[in-house]
């Protein structure tokens, strides 16, 4: 144990003491977050506002579609013909002809462009006329435009869940997302991780490190003090993120919710005189605020639970996949070898983020469970599952399950390992793998 405890310190001070682990550490939450602002800044300056000309026959759209963001509706007072050969170059982006029996046939309506216009500009389009034939239909059967408006109500239902302990507020949205990050974070520290453990013992195999090594300590013992110590990397790497991003969170709430709060106080004094004054006050506020309101619903979640489980199913993860990379990474002498056997390996985990967008759909469904009970798939899916709300036999028994299932890897990638490391200037297939498993020397 004393030397595996050493082979774990040294893998550990080695990966964490590199420039490049510093770097990416403090870089990575304000990669991420700058990554999305530019997203959301190019998504908000690329929307043009389009221009649709929109040549009425029926007399029955004029004026009547609302410009917005996107579009800004124009009526020229031309006959089709003449509009079709001058759109263009007045600036138009399309035009739009309505015939004069459009309420009788709504799919007589025609969309000119000098090129294809997008899917959501026709979408828009078509929702407009459709809204104005339906406000039409309605008017002619004696409907008033007032009952109309009047019978527009916006819902937003307060979800609920119901135990034992009482009810407790939820938010679907809040548990969809920190379902899907923390799945697609244990995916993806299991690829980088584990790679690090392949490339790490063939470094140490194609160098000839490991003959002086083995001299010492088992394969088994450093094989061992490899995956832990690459894996202790990944924690301290991920516990980092997560105060960093806590606190740009923080910073930025505040940032976002500081001009908001001055520009609704300038607002109170009127509010409060007004009926309803402090309701609309309390809904503007939130309106306000998005990051304080996101903020709001994630506190609706069992964070404890979800943490807890998310470093069990990382570390899970991790060991069961990682005790296979390092029998790829002591099999082959080259990169170029490791494909045929990454293959089986990744197939599992890629199947997992299939089954992981199932599972949110529907995660207490068969597949959903039974994926979140087998090993190759539990980190993944269970972590879906788990901000749902599951049963703590299922959690239990996926726990160990995970736990079996990364013993069975080890004892099957040692058998590998110990044979593999010293093996040189050979090409391995999986039948010679087999060999080395059943090897009982």
């Amino acid at each position: 144990m004393h030397i595996i405890f050493l082979i774990i310190k040294r893998e550990y001070m080695v990966r964490v003491r590199k420039k490049s682990f510093i770097i990416m550490t403090i870089l990575g939450p304000l990669l991420i977050f700058g990554f999305y602002a530019i997203i959301g800044w190019a998504a908000v300056s690329s929307m043009n506002q389009k221009k649709i000309a929109v040549i009425d026959e029926s007399g029955r759209f004029v004026n009547q579609f609302k410009n917005d963001d996107e579009t800004l509706f124009s009526y020229p007072k031309q006959s089709l013909t003449e509009a079709k050969k001058v759109f263009v170059k007045q600036g138009y982006n399309a035009l739009v002809f309505i015939p004069k029996d459009v309420i009788e046939q709504p799919k007589t309506v025609k969309i000119f462009a000098e090129k294809s216009v997008s899917l959501s500009l026709q979408s828009n389009i078509e929702r407009a006329i459709s809204k104005e034939i339906e406000t039409i239909k309605l008017t002619q059967a004696g409907i008033t435009q007032k009952i109309i408006q009047d019978a527009k109500v916006n819902v937003d239902a307060q979800t609920i869940s119901l135990s034992d302990a009482g009810e407790k507020n939820n938010n679907g949205i809040a548990t969809t997302i920190i379902s899907g990050f923390c799945a697609l974070l244990i995916y993806i520290s299991v690829l980088i991780y584990g790679t690090q453990v392949m490339r790490g013992v063939m470094e140490e195999k194609t160098n000839r490190i490991v003959e002086v090594i083995i001299s010492s300590v088992k394969p088994f013992q450093l094989m061992m003090g490899k995956i832990i110590g690459v894996a202790l990397v990944g924690l301290t790497q991920f516990m980092l993120w997560i105060v960093l991003t806590i606190g740009l969170t923080t910073v930025g709430s505040q940032f976002v919710g500081h001009p908001k709060a001055t520009a609704q106080s300038a607002m109170t004094a009127r509010m409060n005189g007004m009926p309803g004054g402090q309701d609309v006050q309390t809904k503007m506020a939130a309106a306000q605020n998005p990051v304080a309101e996101i903020m709001t619903a994630i506190e609706t979640l069992n964070l404890p639970l979800i943490v807890a489980c998310f470093l069990f199913y990382f570390l899970g993860g991790y060991l069961l996949y990682s005790a296979l990379f390092g029998a790829v990474g002591a099999a082959v002498d080259n990169e170029t070898e490791t494909q045929q056997f990454m293959f089986p390996i990744m197939m599992p985990i890629i199947a997992a983020i299939a089954f992981a967008q199932i599972a949110v759909r529907d995660p207490d469904g068969p597949l959903a469970f039974w994926t979140s009970i087998i090993p190759l798939t539990s980190p993944v899916v269970m972590m879906v599952r788990i901000p749902f709300g599951v049963p703590v036999w299922e959690l239990a028994l996926s726990m160990a399950l995970l736990v079996l299932g990364f013993i069975g890897t080890t004892w099957i990638a040692a058998r590998i390992y110990r044979v593999g490391i010293l093996m040189y200037g050979k090409k391995v297939s999986f039948r010679e793998l087999a060999k080395w498993v059943l090897y009982k020397g």
